[in-house]
C-alpha cells in the first residue's frame, strides 16, 4: 500500500478522528471538573489552578507512557484499550466523585491543598489515559522518518483543534443545557465509542466489567438525584456561571422550614421561609441601613440577585422607590422565579450583566443607594467589585448624598480580618464616611462572619433611626474599627481577595 493510500485508509481516518475527539474530551473534562468540585470546595482560583496543573501533569505522564508503549508494541488494539480504560476511569469518577470529594472537603488542611488533592484523586487517572493517545497514535501513523514531522504535527494540530471545539462545546452547550454530571456520562460513552471504532467491540470479562461500572455509575447518580429530589426537594443544576443546589431544610436558629440556594459547601446564597415572605438570612435585613443614611431614597441599585430575597422585601417596604438589580447569571434569575417567588414588577428592572461592567457604563449620579451582595465562592466577593477603581465608579453613580451598603465575609479582628481591613482602606480612600456593622453581635470578633460596610458621600452623615423598631435595632450593631494605615488598598492590578479569605477559612 502506498503512503498516500494509507493516509486515507479507514485506519488512518479512525486514528485522526480519535485524536480529534480525545483532544475535545480532555478540555470538556477539565472545564466540567470545576463544576463537579464546586459543591464541595467552591469555584475559586485555587480550584482552577489545581485542575489545570494536575491535568497538564497527568497528560504529560500519559504522553511519556504512551510514547514508550508505542515503541515497544505499536498495535491499534493497545490504543483502543487505553481509550476504553479512560472511559472506565471516567465511569469511576461518576461513581465515586461525591464520596471522594466529601472526604477531601472535610480534611483539616488549607483550601489550596484540598483543591490539589481533589484534582489528583478525581481527575488525574483518566487524564493520564487520555494523554496516552497522541504519542501512540503518532507512532501508528508514521510511515517513514521522512514523514515523521508532518505526521506528528498534523495529529497535534487535530488534537488542538479538538480541544478548541471541546472548550466552546463545554462552555456554550454542555454546561448550560446538559449539566456537569450528565456530561461525564457523555464523555465516558464517547470514549467507549471511539475505542469500538478503532478495534471493534469486545465482550471480554474486563470490558464487560468496565461497561457495568459505567452503568452502575449512571444508575447510582440518577437514582441518588431522584431520591434527594423526592425526599429533600433537592435540585442540582448548572447554569452558565454556577452549579446550583436548591433544597428544603430546617433553619437552625428557629427550627422553621426553608427552601435554600447554595453554590458552594460553606454558605447559603439565598433562602425563603415556606410559610411566610419575611427575610431568612440575618445579613439581608441590614440593607435597610440605607434608609438611615439616605432617608429619601427613590432609586436603588443592587448588585447580586441570587434568590432576590431583598429586592422582594424592598418593593414591599418602600412603595415609592424603584430598584435595578444586576445579576450576572440569567439562570439564577430563572431559578428565583421558579423556586423563590420572584414576580415581575414595574418598579424592578433586572440586568443580566457583570456588576463591574454595569458600573463602568452607568451614568453619573443615577442612584441614591448602591447595595452590594455579589459573592463568588466560599464567602469571596468577585475581586473586580472590591477594588478602588470599582469604589470610585460606585461613588460616581451615587447622588451627592448617596450611600453604599456592602455585605462581605470577614472577621473583625485577627488574621481573618485581612479582607475587611483591605476593603475598609479602599473605601476610606474614596468615601469620607465609612461605618461597619456586625450582623451577629454574639459571634466572636475573630470568627469569619457577615460584616456590613456602609459608606456615605456626606461627611456629616449621622444615621438616624425612624419609628420602625424592626429597623431601628440595626443601628445598635455599629462597631468601631481601627484604621490600619499599613494595609494596602485593593486595585485592579492587585486584589488578593481569595488569598485573604483562604487565610480566614484556614483559621475557622
Amino acid at each position: 500500500m502506498s503512503e498516500e493510500e494509507n493516509n486515507i485508509s479507514p485506519l488512518g481516518v479512525s486514528l485522526e478522528l480519535s485524536v480529534f475527539v480525545c483532544g475535545a474530551l480532555v478540555m470538556i473534562y477539565e472545564i466540567i471538573g470545576s463544576r463537579i468540585i464546586a459543591p464541595f470546595l467552591g469555584t475559586s482560583t485555587y480550584i482552577w489552578t489545581s485542575l489545570i496543573g494536575v491535568i497538564l501533569g497527568a497528560l504529560s505522564l500519559g504522553y511519556w507512557i504512551g510514547g514508550r508503549a508505542a515503541d515497544r508494541r505499536p498495535n491499534v488494539r493497545v490504543l483502543a484499550s487505553a481509550i476504553f480504560a479512560a472511559g472506565g476511569l471516567v465511569s469511576l469518577t461518576i461513581l465515586l466523585k461525591d464520596v471522594i470529594l466529601q472526604i477531601v472537603s472535610d480534611a483539616p488542611v488549607s483550601i489550596e491543598l484540598r483543591s490539589l488533592i481533589a484534582a489528583l484523586l478525581v481527575f488525574a487517572p483518566a487524564s493520564v489515559a487520555l494523554g496516552f493517545v497522541i504519542p501512540y497514535a503518532s507512532k501508528l501513523r508514521i510511515l517513514s522518518l521522512d514523514q515523521a514531522g508532518s505526521t506528528v504535527g498534523r495529529l497535534y494540530a487535530l488534537s488542538t483543534i479538538g480541544s478548541i471545539a471541546g472548550t466552546f462545546l463545554a462552555g456554550f452547550v454542555l454546561i448550560p443545557f446538559v449539566g456537569s454530571v450528565r456530561t461525564l456520562y457523555l464523555i465516558a460513552g464517547t470514549l467507549f465509542a471511539v475505542s469500538f471504532l478503532l478495534a471493534g467491540m469486545s465482550f471480554s470479562r474486563p470490558s464487560v466489567s468496565v461497561l457495568l461500572l459505567f452503568v452502575l455509575g449512571v444508575v447510582s447518580s440518577e437514582g441518588g438525584a431522584y431520591y434527594l429530589a423526592r425526599t429533600n426537594g433537592l435540585y442540582d443544576m448548572d447554569t452558565e456561571y454556577s452549579r446550583i443546589r436548591i433544597f428544603n431544610a430546617i433553619y437552625p436558629p428557629n427550627g422553621r422550614e426553608i427552601k435554600a440556594l447554595a453554590t458552594d459547601p460553606a454558605t447559603l446564597q439565598s433562602a425563603r421561609y415556606l410559610d411566610s415572605d419575611e427575610l431568612v438570612l440575618a445579613y439581608t435585613r441590614f440593607y435597610h441601613l440605607a434608609k438611615f443614611h439616605t432617608p429619601e431614597m427613590r432609586k436603588v441599585l443592587m448588585i447580586g440577585g441570587a434568590g432576590y430575597s431583598f429586592p422582594k422585601e424592598f418593593l414591599h417596604e418602600y412603595p415609592a422607590a424603584k430598584m435595578d438589580v444586576v445579576e450576572i447569571d440569567p439562570g439564577m434569575t430563572a431559578i428565583a422565579r421558579e423556586h423563590f417567588g420572584l414576580k415581575d414588577d414595574p418598579r424592578l428592572r433586572i440586568f443580566h450583566q457583570d456588576g463591574r461592567v454595569f458600573l463602568n457604563n452607568a451614568p453619573p449620579a443615577s442612584y441614591d443607594v448602591v447595595m452590594m451582595d455579589a459573592f463568588g465562592s466560599l464567602f469571596t466577593v468577585p475581586f473586580q467589585l472590591t477594588t478602588v477603581e470599582a469604589v470610585r465608579r460606585i461613588y460616581d453613580v451615587l447622588d451627592e448624598d448617596g450611600a453604599v451598603v456592602f455585605n462581605i465575609g470577614s472577621s473583625l479582628t485577627g488574621d481573618s480580618s485581612l479582607f475587611l481591613q483591605a476593603e475598609l482602606a479602599t473605601y476610606r480612600s474614596v468615601f469620607p464616611v465609612v461605618n461597619v456593622y456586625k450582623v451577629d453581635k454574639s459571634a466572636p470578633d475573630e470568627r469569619l462572619q457577615n460584616i456590613i460596610i456602609v459608606a456615605s458621600k456626606l461627611a456629616d452623615t449621622v444615621p438616624q433611626a425612624d419609628e420602625n423598631a424592626k429597623h431601628a435595632f440595626l443601628l445598635s450593631h455599629l462597631r468601631e474599627t481601627p484604621v490600619n494605615d499599613d494595609m494596602p488598598i485593593l486595585t485592579d492590578d492587585l486584589a488578593p481577595v481569595e488569598r485573604y479569605l483562604s487565610i480566614a477559612q484556614a483559621l475557622k
